[in-house]
């Protein structure tokens, strides 16, 4: 099991939001890469990063926090990327600048045959993001809501190759209610794709509700959050991982 610590930029800032909503946005941090590094030297060995305003404009528009980032963590640390991430040129981009993985989200619902190229292209680096509310796929930042559940996305990819999808519950992003092991658990056991669990957690517990015996198909869980708010100890999370082997 992965715990993957989150930076989620906003105006070339390290922030969270609540629910998504970008109007509710917490500053932690305004120097991206110095959080990075102190991920990195904490012992994570992955980091989570999202280009919020590249979610909604639809192009990277963080570029550059993410270059800091990617140059601050080298080379004991690796990243996936997502946000803004719509076409080939930039897939190629972002991988050949560092990037270990890139998260595609909204051209997963709107051109899945480019998420299928994708995986071809770069073997294990491409990642799918499902971001659901209600259980329907949220895109374009999660301002639109389609009708697709997220089992019915995820199924369209089980044969492309993908490395891994990322599952939020957008109900719970944020507001540190505990992760909905419920639908991941369904969303895991009805494909063949690790899933990484995403949105709510918020304490110890939750970190080793993922080390139970039926949580084991899961590869891991992102803390956003907890970690900046103090409510998970990151050492101590890692230490139960670790005895978890």
């Amino acid at each position: 099991m992965i715990l993957y610590p989150a930076i989620d930029l906003k105006d070339g800032a390290c922030v969270r939001l609540v629910l998504g909503d970008m109007d509710r946005a917490t500053v932690y941090n305004a120097d991206p890469a110095a959080q990075a590094r102190a991920f990195r030297d904490i012992g994570f060995p992955w980091l989570h990063v999202v280009d919020l305003n590249g979610a909604f404009a639809g192009a990277s528009v963080n570029g550059a926090a993410v270059e800091a980032i990617l140059a601050a963590v080298a080379p004991g640390m690796k990243v996936q990327l997502g946000g803004g991430i719509r076409d080939m040129a930039a897939i190629d981009g972002w991988l050949e600048r560092g990037v270990s993985r890139v998260i595609l989200g909204t051209v997963a619902l709107r051109d899945p045959a480019l998420v299928r190229a994708a995986a071809a292209r770069h073997p294990g680096r491409i990642v799918v993001g499902i971001d659901a509310k209600g259980g329907r796929v949220a895109v374009e930042g999660w301002a639109e809501t389609s009708e697709l559940t997220a089992v019915d996305l995820a199924r369209k990819f089980e044969d492309a190759g993908v490395a891994a999808i990322v599952y939020t519950d957008i109900d719970r992003d944020g507001v540190l209610k505990g992760l909905n092991m419920e639908a991941t658990l369904e969303l895991a056991r009805a494909v063949s794709i690790p899933v990484i669990a995403s949105g709510g957690l918020a304490s110890i517990a939750d970190v080793e509700r993922m080390l139970e015996p039926d949580a084991l198909i899961l590869d891991g869980a992102i803390s956003g959050r907890a970690l900046y708010d103090g409510r998970l100890d990151p050492k101590a999370a890692l230490a139960a991982i670790a005895a978890a082997g």
